[in-house]
């Protein structure tokens, strides 16, 4: 499968609306992913909510992340810790030094909205989990305006989403493969480190 159409969503889906819509309007860029994961999405949502710099970090792929320091490493375990987020909660991004996302909404097990200001530039991220039979559909939309240089964020800036969230999608799918939870032990065969 190639990385494009790892995450690759339909025109329906990017057609309709999203919670979080209404925090950037009008959207200069839009940015729409999707993921099929094998996993319910009451399992899905412990590794979604604690995504994040400085909480369980960035999902890639062990084949990736075995090249990373261990200490920038993302988590292989669910931690209660980062499992209880609320809106006003404010998370740092690796976007620059001093990036964050705020939560707008939190709707468990299925919805999380951050909202952000980069400098003039409004954004949000929504992340939906939508049920899919024994299987889980995360939808993912970025939406950010007023922008500056539209094609650059629509070349490179797009580029860059789609390696980034491909290989989230990669990490989360290894994950949900081998999960560690609570402490406990992995299945046979699973990553052992962070």
């Amino acid at each position: 499968m190639s990385v494009f159409a790892s995450v690759a969503v339909t025109a329906a889906e990017t057609r309709e609306p999203r919670p979080g819509d209404e925090l950037v309007t009008p959207a200069d860029v839009v940015m729409d992913r999707g993921v099929t994961v094998d996993a319910r999405p009451e399992a899905v949502w412990p590794w979604i909510v604690q995504l994040g710099k400085r909480r369980a970090g960035w999902y890639l792929p062990r084949r990736v992340e075995r090249f990373l320091p261990p200490a920038r490493r993302a988590s292989w375990t669910v931690e209660h810790r980062w499992q209880h987020l609320v809106p006003g909660d404010v998370v740092p991004d690796y976007g620059g030094r001093h990036a964050t996302f705020t939560v707008d909404s939190v709707e468990p097990p299925a919805v999380l909205v951050y909202r952000s200001r980069r400098g003039r530039m409004d954004v949000s991220w929504s992340i939906v989990l939508r049920p899919d039979g024994d299987r889980t559909r995360v939808l993912l939309r970025l939406r950010l305006g007023p922008v500056r240089r539209v094609w650059l964020a629509g070349t490179a800036g797009e580029l860059f989403d789609l390696l980034t969230v491909a290989g989230m999608a990669a990490g989360l799918r290894e994950r949900l493969a081998y999960p560690v939870a609570g402490g406990g032990s992995t299945r046979t065969g699973a990553p052992q480190d962070r």
